[in-house]
């Protein structure tokens, strides 16, 4: 970045090379020092210059900046609280900054991640040996060197913020950036501590897993609801991470982790011994504030962060009624509800299985459909294609949308024919295909098993055999034929990047979830199923558990794999297996629930669904009863958590929304009509607040879910 005609030949004695950057609180420069060493030279504001108490804050904090030495962080090496224009000069550390790099190419993979997670624990645990606290620690902030990284810019912010008594209500200096706040520097940041900094080490952990924030929204507004009052979106987090990820997210400053107890969690994948449940009346040792109070607050900082990043003055901030959040809605969104009638001719009266966003479209797949795009803004269908390339009466093949991975969504294709030897049967011939979601052209297409006794390949919904599991890598597949191996596809090229031979049993089925592979293995008359993780690079399998045959698989959760017991008439225990250390642990329910529910997981938590429209959620982590809804939707499908609602949709296209707290039907829509299917309903598919709903024959709708 150029030097401008205003910037200084030298500061200090330092000579200024070069302008690195510019931020709401000074201008920072590289210099050089008489020996040759580089620097990282920042130069207060004048406004901040001009107040007497700042300059007391930033002297202490140069100060307490000067004890901090650690291997993770820039060291101080000189600084002028006096000078006309305050500066603090740190030692220059070259390369990206976290957020550049992951601009560029892409999220960090899991090696990297946990050297970043350990290096930024040591760093904020040197940062608040010292006594102080960084206040503002997000991607711009962490710089990757070649030796690991370094934690940047600290002493300043804390030496800011204090410039007044009250920052909030007397002149607006609320500091840090929205996505990486914590929730008490919206709600009550004169007690802001260590574990506000603990909490933004989760959001930038999960920005470098995913290339996202947790607690991202169209504006700053929302984003900051959401930091203090919603659940982190965590999809992609690696398994591994996702314990530590959690625990620093912890809403409650008092139920978060130290820095050392984090750095135990990684090094032993010991975790910390539970924390007495805060009080959460009180959220800073102060009377609670009622919800509509908190929500002027957080407006109040936000209009403080944005007026003091436009204009760099001190501003006041006014208490007044925040103008409602942007709608996360895609480009040119409506309402709408559309029906595939493309090559319907022949075809079966049947429904979609499920869907996916991807590739800027919604992508659906079902009784006798591959996959059939529609637009997510209209609903437009522009393109749909059969399983079977070549239809007629004899046979038909329920699709299924397998994944998705960048623009190109996976499903498989049925070329069967008539079996000559036997006439009431078929041949099948099934073969993975990667489509372009945008156009629905075939981008590779590999052949996986065929024959009259072999199956769909299935990710196993609805209770099916799973046979098939997406991972980032690609496709992971079981060989039907010889029920012999198992091999991953390249999620570009279709190619076998390895095979394994299965471990010997009589029966293995396939799972993904969160990104990871596993094998469950039996043997006739066996009591027992041993669950083993894949190693996706590899193939190997990294660690084998033992558990009763009658578990079922039905999510995961806290990084945990969670089980259901369909052996008895009651589901009356949880049974986990850590992903990190795989340990196995039961959970016994507070209340015993039906087998005739259904159990699945969503945003954390277990949902039972039973066909009378009945919904119970329970905490994985407990067993605790969270509540028990009898909903006006029959047969309803998967719950789809998410925000302050559970959606929860019915073959027909009923839709409720259940209060996520209470479980409470807050809203409920009747089906937009016409044949409804048999079964359960479909997994409902969203892309930020627009929820799509399958129902009917091939048909789906959109609303907005603020709207419920």
């Amino acid at each position: 970045m150029a030097l401008r005609e205003t910037d200084p030949a030298e500061v200090g004695g330092y000579r200024i090379e070069d302008r690195l950057g510019s931020g709401g609180m000074g201008v920072v420069y590289l210099a050089r020092s008489a020996s040759g060493r580089r620097l990282a030279l920042k130069v207060v504001h004048a406004q901040y210059a001009d107040d007497d108490e700042f300059r007391i804050r930033f002297r202490r904090e140069v100060a307490a900046a000067r004890q901090v030495s650690g291997a993770f962080t820039a060291p101080v090496v000189d600084a002028d609280a006096d000078a006309p224009r305050p500066w603090m000069a740190t030692l220059y550390i070259p390369g990206e900054d976290l957020g550049t790099h992951v601009r560029r190419h892409g999220p960090l993979p899991l090696p990297k991640l946990r050297e970043l997670a350990a290096g930024l624990s040591e760093a904020l645990r040197d940062i608040h040996r010292a006594g102080m606290v960084h206040r503002d620690l997000k991607p711009a902030n962490v710089m990757l060197a070649e030796d690991g990284p370094r934690v940047i810019d600290f002493g300043i912010s804390r030496a800011a913020e204090f410039a007044a008594s009250d920052v909030l209500t007397q002149t607006g200096r609320v500091m840090g950036t929205p996505p990486f706040m914590s929730p008490e520097q919206f709600s009550c940041p004169q007690d802001v501590g260590p574990a506000a900094d603990v909490f933004s080490l989760g959001s930038v952990l999960a920005y470098a897993a995913t290339g996202r924030g947790p607690f991202d929204s169209p504006s700053p507004y929302e984003t900051a609801v959401r930091v203090v009052d919603g659940d982190a979106e965590l999809d992609g987090v690696p398994d591994e991470l996702l314990p530590f990820i959690r625990l620093c997210l912890e809403k409650h400053p008092k139920s978060r982790p130290t820095t050392g107890e984090l750095l135990t969690l990684l090094r032993d994948g010991r975790l910390p011994a539970p924390r007495p449940e805060p009080d959460h009346a009180t959220a800073a040792d102060e009377r609670p504030r009622p919800r509509r109070r908190r929500r002027l607050l957080i407006a109040s900082a936000v209009s403080a962060l944005l007026l003091a990043a436009a204009t760099t003055v001190t501003v006041v901030a006014v208490n007044a009624e925040p103008t409602p959040a942007a709608r996360d809605l895609p480009a040119g969104w409506r309402a709408w509800q559309a029906k595939d009638t493309h090559n319907a001719d022949g075809l079966e009266a049947g429904s979609f299985a499920n869907c996916a966003v991807v590739g800027g479209g919604l992508v659906c797949a079902g009784d006798d459909i591959k996959a059939a795009r529609f637009e997510l803004a209209t609903g437009k269908v522009t393109w749909s294609h059969s399983v079977d390339p070549t239809p007629d009466e004899s046979g038909n093949s329920d699709g299924e949308v397998l994944g998705t991975k960048g623009d190109r969504v996976f499903v498989y294709e049925n070329n069967e024919v008539p079996d000559k030897k036997n006439a009431d049967s078929m041949i099948h011939d099934y073969s993975i295909q990667a489509l372009d979601a945008r156009t629905g052209s075939v981008v590779w297409s590999r052949r996986v098993w065929q024959g009259a006794e072999v199956s769909a390949p299935s990710t196993g919904r609805g209770g099916v055999q799973a046979n098939v599991g997406v991972v980032p890598q690609g496709v992971l597949t079981l060989d039907q034929v010889k029920w012999s191996s198992y091999t991953l596809l390249g999620a570009y090229t279709g190619k076998p990047l390895w095979r394994r031979a299965l471990p010997k049993a009589d029966m293995c089925d396939l799972r993904a979830l969160g990104g990871n592979g596993y094998l469950l293995c039996s043997d006739a008359g066996d009591e027992k199923v041993r669950v083993m993780r894949i190693d996706p690079a590899t193939g190997a399998l990294r660690w084998t558990v033992a558990v009763p045959s009658t578990l079922t698989l039905v999510g995961q959760a806290y990084g945990r794999l969670l089980f259901v017991d369909d052996g008895g008439e009651e589901y009356r225990t949880l049974t986990t297996i850590d992903i990190a250390d795989h340990t196995r642990s039961t959970v016994r329910l507070a209340r015993p629930v039906s087998g005739e529910n259904t159990g699945i997981v969503s945003g954390g938590t277990v949902f039972f669904t039973n066909p009378s429209g009945r919904v119970q959620a329970v905490d994985p982590r407990t067993g605790r009863r969270l509540w028990d809804s009898r909903s006006s939707v029959e047969s309803p499908g998967p719950p789809l958590a998410f925000g302050t609602h559970v959606f929860i949709a019915s073959p027909g296209g009923r839709l409720a929304a259940l209060d996520r707290a209470t479980g409470t039907e807050r809203d409920a829509r009747p089906g937009p009509g016409g044949l409804a299917t048999s079964g359960d309903g479909v997994p409902i598919t969203r892309s930020g607040d627009a929820l799509y709903v399958p129902y009917g024959v091939r048909s789906v709708y959109s609303v907005d879910a603020r709207d419920l």
